[in-house]
């Protein structure tokens, strides 16, 4: 049995990551550990696990954590677990600096303790058979890639940027500079963005165009706005776009779904998108679990490292869209 606990629920996708370990064999839920005592109670009682007041209490029972604690408090928990050398699936961002994002993947290596990303869209079937599709060179030299990742404005801690490290930029970019990276087996060496506040009004980015460009040459752009309002049929999106010199790939990771009309509870039409197919989540939560119960490396989570990546993009940005020029990365080497 792989006993697996939850480091803090702040995070949405605690939710989803429950779910999965819920569908899962061979799986226990050691319990929850969560600094919000009433909130972590209030998850434990509905789902029916134990609630575990220190974080150690739960590391002691645990072959492995899954921390969905808000981004300010990340390197502070993967450090603790790391200590205990347990495996850790983290939620993004890494961090909310590229010091912090460092210092915990130093502290995972010397502690021998796996540490890997919660960046789930390569669990996306389409997305790894289009990246199959350009590593075999089937539509020539990779050119240009534009992909999307838009959402709701969450609220919360999220618009709190002494806890978030910053708005949608931060909440968002990670997702599809991750997956960008993952295709073309390159990192970003430049960032230029234009990032502002124009949809939600309340004190925090909400809105972004970030353009990347790639050692290998490859140049890209990026939407993380939280563009879409509560009356859309879902959260949001991730798209993308590859444009080779031979042919060019389009995918939407979301695109398995139903449209459904019904009337509200007001008797008002609504519309909205059920899903069916692709569960990334139980995928990736289901590859971190046999990583752990195997003692094996995955091939396909991403990594401590990976996440730091896609963190020196979205802070790049940041700096670009402070000074209105490009900004240059030197990758951070371990």
């Amino acid at each position: 049995m792989t006993r697996i606990g939850i480091v803090s629920t702040a995070h949405m996708h605690a939710h989803s990551y429950m779910s999965a370990l819920e569908t899962l064999q061979d799986v226990t839920v050691t319990g929850v550990y969560d600094e919000d005592t009433e909130r972590g109670r209030q998850f434990c009682e509905a789902r029916g696990v134990p609630f575990l007041g220190e974080m150690d209490a739960l590391l002691d029972e645990s072959d492995a954590v899954l921390i969905a604690a808000a981004n300010a408090d990340h390197r502070r928990c993967v450090e603790q677990s790391a200590a205990r050398g347990v495996a850790i699936l983290c939620e993004k961002p890494i961090a909310t600096s590229v010091a912090d994002a460092a210092a915990m993947v130093k502290a995972a290596e010397s502690a021998g303790a796996p540490l890997y990303m919660a960046l789930p869209v390569r669990f996306v079937r389409a997305a790894a058979e289009l990246r199959k599709i350009v590593r075999a060179g089937k539509i020539g030299r990779v050119l240009a890639m534009t992909g999307t990742n838009h959402g709701y404005m969450p609220g919360g801690w999220f618009i709190e940027k002494a806890v978030s490290g910053g708005g949608a930029v931060m909440d968002h970019t990670s997702h599809v500079a991750d997956l960008m990276r993952w295709i073309v087996g390159s990192d970003v060496v430049e960032v230029y963005a234009e990032i502002d506040e124009r949809v939600h009004n309340r004190g925090i980015d909400d809105c972004g165009i970030l353009t990347l460009g790639f050692a290998n040459g490859v140049f890209a752009t990026l939407d993380p706005s939280w563009s879409r309002l509560k009356t859309y049929p879902t959260w949001g999106d991730v798209t993308l776009e590859v444009v080779g010199t031979t042919g060019v790939l389009t995918l939407d990771a979301f695109a398995q779904r139903v449209h459904v009309y019904a009337p509200a509870e007001d008797g008002q039409a609504t519309h909205r998108y059920d899903y069916y197919g692709d569960d990334m989540d139980l995928w990736m939560v289901d590859e971190f679990v046999r990583s752990v119960r195997s003692g094996q490396p995955s091939d396909m989570l991403a990594t401590g490292l990976d996440g730091l990546r896609a963190l020196e993009v979205t802070m790049a940005a940041y700096e670009s869209a402070n000074s209105g020029r490009p900004v240059a990365i030197t990758p951070w080497q371990p």
